[in-house]
């Protein structure tokens, strides 16, 4: 068993930080039933909430985000509502003002992209949007100000607006390995002890100790 002294890490504790009221875990902050947010995920904010916009429930989709990510102020998760339909010669909805007669068009009419689904240990800079229904891998990096429209590898960073791939994080193997290995899933005890192997720069160590615990020959 792990020794921690007196604190258990708590991800239904909304301000992890001892005197610092400006970084919330945003799991126990969501009041909508259609934002899902894993375990330890915290926001550089104290109203997640508010950057999640043009959710509406008649649209149905949700924000999913995984567990261990890292999200700095003014970042933005645009869904499906900020969508105009397209199929006419204007864009202006009408539907939506007073006074026009013009009825909602069917969703099936609408350009909705899904879900938005943000993967595990994800890190998301200052300033990123995030557009309509992308999916964003574990380990990925987004950068500052990025405005993010593409689905998103996992363990790669990306950059610039339209977000561009900048490079991969890791060579293929290890970032299989670490797909494998899932690391956020663990017990927090279990995280605990691997501590030193998650920030650990001797990535050929690294790559040994999971091909370890996974059963897997060098």
């Amino acid at each position: 068993m792990v020794m921690r002294g007196m604190i258990t890490p708590d991800p239904n504790k909304a301000f992890p930080m001892p005197d610092i009221d400006s970084v919330t875990y945003v799991k126990p902050t969501i009041t909508r039933p259609n934002i899902i947010v894993g375990d330890f995920t915290y926001f550089s904010g104290v109203d997640f909430e508010r950057h999640v916009t043009h959710h509406y429930e008649t649209y149905g989709d949700r924000l999913v985000i995984g567990k261990f990510c890292q999200i700095a102020q003014g970042v933005e998760f645009i869904m499906n509502g900020a969508n105009h339909a397209m199929c006419g010669v204007s864009t202006f909805p009408f539907y939506i003002f007073e006074g026009f007669q013009k009825r909602p068009p069917p969703l099936s009419e609408m350009p909705l992209k899904g879900d938005t689904v943000i993967g595990n240990d994800v890190w998301i800079g200052q300033n990123v949007a995030f557009l309509p229904g992308v999916h964003v891998g574990d380990g990925a990096i987004v950068g500052a100000n990025s405005v993010v429209g593409r689905n998103v590898e996992p363990y790669t960073l990306v950059a610039g607006n339209p977000a561009r791939l900048i490079r991969k994080r890791f060579d293929d193997e290890l970032i299989a390995l670490l797909l494998e290995f899932k690391w956020w899933d663990l017990p927090i005890d279990e995280i605990d002890v691997l501590l030193p192997l998650l920030s650990n720069r001797d990535l050929d160590w690294v790559r040994a100790k999971i091909r370890d615990r996974l059963g897997k020959a060098p």
